[in-house]
């Protein structure tokens, strides 16, 4: 018993002074929020006394599922947007959020598909999807929806840096108003490789509204605005990290004059 006791021991040990370390760096995090959409008209710059870092506003399109009704949905950057988000409105702030009107001709599960495309049009003259990338490891996304007490759900799509596609259920939005809507990033996720660069960030593929079929869908209206996430932006430092950006991989090697083949 004594011989056994005297390895456990060891074992623990071995494992607090030598294993212990190798996980340390995994779980230091450098948590951060990242707004990734706001939604606000395009002549609007980031404001210089947010507390968040703005990225640049997307271009977006809404669809409908069969049977939605025609001539709809409609949509647009309308100039309205969460109180509860600005205690104070800077002067010529132009806030927008996304709004959409739609209507669908039967009951059922029904939807509407707000998908983030590229600036032009593929060469068939329709949009190209193109998802919205996330810094760092996300943790959590939110963002603001005004319900108007319809019961409908929405889901957000997430691809990872293999294609694959995730369905993660945001939240009902049979409510009055604006509401802030949040999910948790599931750890099945994968954000990581264990190769240099290591982090892979997702990308946000879509955003979708679904109607249950014991509900009217004769016409309403929905407003989306402020997407951001919670991520993590810490990387651990080593001789050379600068060779894991791949944007200033492509600087160095565009600059060396080096064109052998």
């Amino acid at each position: 018993m004594r011989r056994g006791s005297a390895l456990i021991v060891c074992l623990m040990m071995f494992t607090i002074l030598f294993v212990a370390p190798i996980f340390a760096d995994r779980t230091t995090e450098d948590l951060q929020s990242r707004i990734i959409e706001r939604f606000d008209a395009p002549s609007s710059g980031p404001d210089a006394n947010s507390k968040y870092e703005y990225t640049q506003n997307h271009r977006w399109v809404v669809t409908g599922s069969k049977f939605i009704t025609q001539g709809f949905p409609k949509f647009s950057w309308v100039k309205t947007y969460p109180q509860a988000l600005f205690s104070q409105v800077p002067e010529g702030a132009d806030y927008r959020s996304l709004g959409v009107q739609a209507a669908f001709d039967r009951l059922g599960y029904n939807y509407l598909e707000f998908i983030p495309v590229e600036d032009k049009d593929g060469a068939d003259g329709k949009p190209v999807p193109a998802g919205i990338s996330i810094p760092g490891r996300a943790k959590n996304m939110d963002m603001w929806v005004w319900g108007s007490n319809y019961n409908y759900y929405m889901d957000v799509q997430l691809r990872d840096w293999r294609g694959m596609v995730y369905v993660i259920r945001l939240g009902d939005i049979n409510f009055k108003g604006w509401k802030n809507l949040r999910i948790e990033i599931p750890p099945y996720i994968s954000q990581d490789v264990r190769y240099v660069p290591s982090r892979k960030g997702l990308e946000l593929v879509k955003i979708v509204l679904w109607t249950r079929p014991e509900e009217k869908v004769d016409g309403f209206y929905v407003y989306l605005d402020h997407i951001k996430v919670i991520t993590d932006m810490f990387e651990n430092p080593f001789d050379g990290s600068n060779l894991a950006d791949p944007a200033n991989v492509d600087k160095l090697w565009a600059s060396s004059g080096d064109q052998k083949k």
